[in-house]
């Protein structure tokens, strides 16, 4: 022994490591657990190398040793012990590699890393930052190895991480390097197999060398990601779905994808066969992993695609992006901008090939996860084009419960039109049976039920498809006399129509009768059968995004409030507005009590809300009238 300590060095930290430690202690990572994950990633870079160095040399040490990972705790002592069989380090590897940071320009690197460590984001870590981690958990760390290289000695490093350590030989070591953490008092829960085990199972699993946890092979999961998918049984995608997205049910659909340009990726996303949120489980969070050459970076991560893909599970991996001291967050936002670029395109041109060889499954999928992309096409401009064409609706050329394609409605436009048109429902029946599609019923012009609230605001964010404008068939502005179809023939005679001096002098007491709850009233050109409809003059609100806006007031505790901008339109052909035109001259009052009815009839025809009570009222008043005549 007393030969030993004669050759045992003490050396100081470089000033630069020992602020280093400080911040790596205290400030940047904000979980223990990652020091596991540093260190079990060391080891396996370890392996790595020295995989790839026996292939260049003719003699190497140890060559026989098999290359795995082995942890071994003591919960007596208090230790956590990781082993691997890599490549080794010499006593100059071991000064170079944990006692200095080979990092040019390494004062500004140590003051940036400490601003951003008060931020909580950090930056590109170097060779040997991730194991001074283990100071977070250890009062002491030893490191013992010994290189590959067949002359070579062993050596242990020894360090508290207070500011000096120490080198000694070591004899009999193997290949390979063992690290022995010495526990702190308030981080014994390290020395526990359970813990240990599920530390390697949540971010090392796919780790390509065995890691052995008291004998037992822990990481028993392949990263099919980076195999080559030809060789993949459909068996082995199913059971790795349900591993990585703790599934119980099969994949709806699969993309496995490699890219070389403009990053390196590869990548496995999963679609579910349920949409969880549909089922009333809350919102979901993103369900995709991002790793770095099998080593997991960022669990769930929200930066690597959009939230309205959040219904995704699987995996992504990209030795491409530099990753932070901590490798928890990335530090290049404009690669980690082109990451979510390529795959959020890749996978929206996945579901147009999907679409295309198989609709009716497609047409499954969007009935269950078309939520998501309406969510997309009203939030991520960017991905606009695309998202539209993956937009599914019932049309009035479909069969119930049939979904088209915005491309398809085109292709079967009518001579002359030049719009899509659509118009929203609470269901189709309601759709078919408003008089907003009269007109397009007589002239035979396919028209697309939106059945979904929010598919009006989709509507008016896409703006047009295919060089076509999207319209509503409730807006002011609608014109279909240019359009060329052949017109289906009445049911009923219209009869004698009111003359025109008649018709404005009816529209103004209509106006003054309604005092104030229209902006004009106006003859329509669209109604057929219905006497009268509510449209808004403002281009871009609908009625279903006005019903929206008054539910959405409601739900805040605002009161119900008329706003008095609409139009209403009059059909002058029907019978009960020709009545209307004699009756005011006979009955005023009374004459003013329909017209309301008409009015409040027509706002509750487009989805907007009434006062019942106001209504209830009138109604027993005109009830009352009709059982006297």
């Amino acid at each position: 022994m007393a030969k030993k300590k004669t050759t045992t060095e003490t050396k100081e930290f470089q000033a630069e490591v020992k602020k280093l430690l400080d911040i790596v202690i205290h400030s940047l990572y904000t979980e223990r657990d990652i020091f596991v994950r540093e260190l079990v990633s060391n080891a396996a870079d370890a392996l790595e190398k020295f995989r790839h160095q026996s292939l260049l040399e003719e003699e190497v040490f140890d060559s026989h040793v098999p290359l795995e990972i082995t942890i071994d705790v003591d919960d007596k002592n208090h230790t956590l012990t990781i082993i691997d069989t890599g490549i080794g380090m010499t006593r100059e590897e071991l000064e170079a590699n944990l006692g200095t940071i080979a990092h040019s320009g390494s004062n500004t690197f140590l003051a940036e890393l400490a601003e951003a460590a008060k931020k909580d984001i950090s930056l590109i870590g170097q060779f040997g930052v991730g194991f001074y981690s283990a100071f977070m958990a250890g009062q002491k760390v030893r490191v013992l190895s010994r290189s590959y290289i067949p002359d070579a000695e062993g050596y242990e490093w020894s360090s508290d991480g207070s500011g000096s350590y120490t080198l000694t030989p070591e004899k009999g070591l193997r290949r390979g390097t063992k690290i022995i953490v010495e526990l702190k008092d308030d981080a014994h829960e390290f020395a526990d197999e359970a813990k240990i085990k599920q530390i390697i199972t949540q971010y090392s699993n796919f780790v390509p060398f065995p890691i052995k946890v008291k004998g037992e092979t822990v990481n028993t999961v392949q990263a099919l990601w980076k195999r080559n998918k030809n060789e993949i049984k459909e068996e082995e995608y199913t059971e790795f779905y349900k591993f990585i997205g703790n599934a119980f049910d099969d994949p709806r659909f699969r993309l496995h994808f490699t890219a070389d340009a403009p990053l390196a990726i590869n990548a496995l996303l999963f679609v579910p066969q349920e949409n969880i949120e549909r089922l009333g489980f809350g919102r979901m969070k993103s369900g995709v992993n991002l790793y770095c050459q099998k080593v997991l970076i960022e669990q769930h991560s929200e930066n690597i695609l959009p939230e309205w893909l959040r219904f995704l599970k699987g995996v992504v991996d990209s030795e491409d992006l530099p990753l932070n001291i901590s490798r928890q967050a990335l530090q290049d936002s404009a690669l980690v901008a082109k990451l979510k670029q390529v795959l959020t395109k890749r996978f929206l041109k996945f579901l147009e090939e999907q679409a295309k060889e198989d609709a009716e499954k497609y047409n499954q999928f969007f009935a269950d996860f078309g939520i998501y992309l309406k969510e997309g096409a009203t939030m991520d401009y960017a991905y606009r084009d695309e998202i539209a064409k993956l937009l599914r609706f019932e049309s009035s050329k479909s069969e119930p419960g049939k979904l088209i394609s915005l491309t398809e409605y085109v292709e079967r436009m009518a001579e002359g039109q030049k719009e899509v048109y659509y118009i929203n429902g609470p269901s189709r029946a309601a759709a078919e049976s408003g008089p907003y599609v009269e007109a397009f019923r007589k002239k035979d012009i396919e028209i697309i039920y939106t059945l979904e609230p929010i598919d009006d605001f989709v509507m008016n964010h896409l703006g047009e498809f295919d060089g076509k404008k999207l319209m509503s068939a409730d807006r002011a502005d609608l014109d279909l006399s240019a359009i060329k179809s052949e017109e289906k023939p009445e049911d009923k005679e219209k009869g004698a129509s009111l003359e025109p001096e008649v018709v404005k002098s009816l529209t103004t007491w209509i106006k003054d009768a309604l005092a104030g709850r229209v902006k004009e009233v106006i003859v329509s050109k669209r109604l057929v059968d219905s006497p009268a409809i509510i449209v808004n003059p403002d281009g871009y609100m609908t009625s279903t995004m006005e019903r929206v806006m008054q539910a959405a007031r409601l739900e805040k505790g605002e009161p119900f409030q008329e706003t008095g901008s609409k139009n209403l339109e009059i059909n002058t052909d029907h019978p009960l507005i020709k009545q209307l035109s004699l009756l005011r001259g006979t009955d005023e009052d009374f004459a003013k009590n329909v017209i309301e009815q008409i009015f409040d009839n027509a706002q509750i025809q487009a989805g907007l809300m009434v006062d019942p009570r106001k209504m209830v009222e009138r109604n027993y008043k005109i009830l009352e009238r009709a059982t006297k005549s």
